[in-house]
């Protein structure tokens, strides 16, 4: 929170997601501005519809894939984002080392909030971070990207179907995605990891849309937008779901 989207949750709105309740959630430590500068502050760069913002992100994917990224020159742009930053879109994507959402979608720095997570699930802090992004950055669109030949994923259906045991934390890793992928293996796909982690994908999706107050809320009121999303790592395509 140290930018000036910290002094800002009054002047944005809050996208109408009681404002009061976050507002003293985040007043703790930050001095929040007077109601006048709601009337004349102008609109944020990222105060864009959802759509418009899923466009971005498809026509990003189709520069990567077609090799003519857009972006290339990552120093422009560099003092002003020192302050501040106005993202149009959240990306909760997988920790796999071969998946970077700032290339696959070919967006600069400061364009995307993302959280990375093998197996790209929803957890507690990721929903808070998700939530920061939501009332405090104004992101109008929430990607859940899930991507081929997924570790996680496969990890996930070797304990269901063969009682495998992990070590250390990855138990925890492995129930977190279980919901979505014994949803995908009840119906016996001919094709296991890859039902398994495009069910993983909506059902994380599912949870983001109900997950209250802020995310669900701003949903209802048509502030945000969240999709599922499934990237191919041969082709470089991403699936929206």
């Amino acid at each position: 929170m140290c930018n000036d989207h910290a002094f800002d949750l009054t002047r944005r709105g809050l996208f109408g997601l009681g404002a009061a309740a976050a507002s003293t959630a985040f007043a703790g430590g930050f001095a929040l501005p007077g109601e006048a500068l709601a009337d004349e502050a102008p609109a944020a760069p990222n105060d864009i519809d959802p759509d418009k913002a899923l466009a971005r992100l498809k026509e990003g994917n189709g520069r990567y894939t077609a090799n003519q990224p857009a972006n290339a020159d990552f120093s422009v742009g560099r003092m002003a984002r020192a302050g501040v930053q106005f993202p149009f879109a959240g990306l909760l994507s997988c920790a796999d080392s071969r998946v970077s959402p700032e290339l696959v979608f070919d967006q600069g720095p400061g364009e995307l909030f993302v959280l990375r997570v093998a197996g790209n699930f929803v957890d507690g802090n990721g929903l808070a971070s998700i939530e920061y992004g939501v009332a405090v950055l104004g992101i109008p669109l929430l990607v859940v990207l899930g991507h081929s030949n997924c570790g996680a994923v496969k990890a996930t259906i070797d304990v269901i179907e063969n009682g495998t045991e992990l070590p250390g934390h990855l138990p925890d890793l492995v129930n977190a995605l279980k919901p979505g992928v014994e949803r995908a293996l009840a119906k016996k796909p001919a094709d296991p990891v890859d039902a398994a982690t495009r069910e993983n994908v909506l059902y994380n999706v599912e949870t983001l849309t109900a997950a209250t107050p802020i995310v669900a809320d701003a949903v209802a009121a048509g502030r945000v937008k969240v999709v599922g999303a499934v990237y191919d790592i041969a082709s470089g395509k991403v699936e929206f779901l």
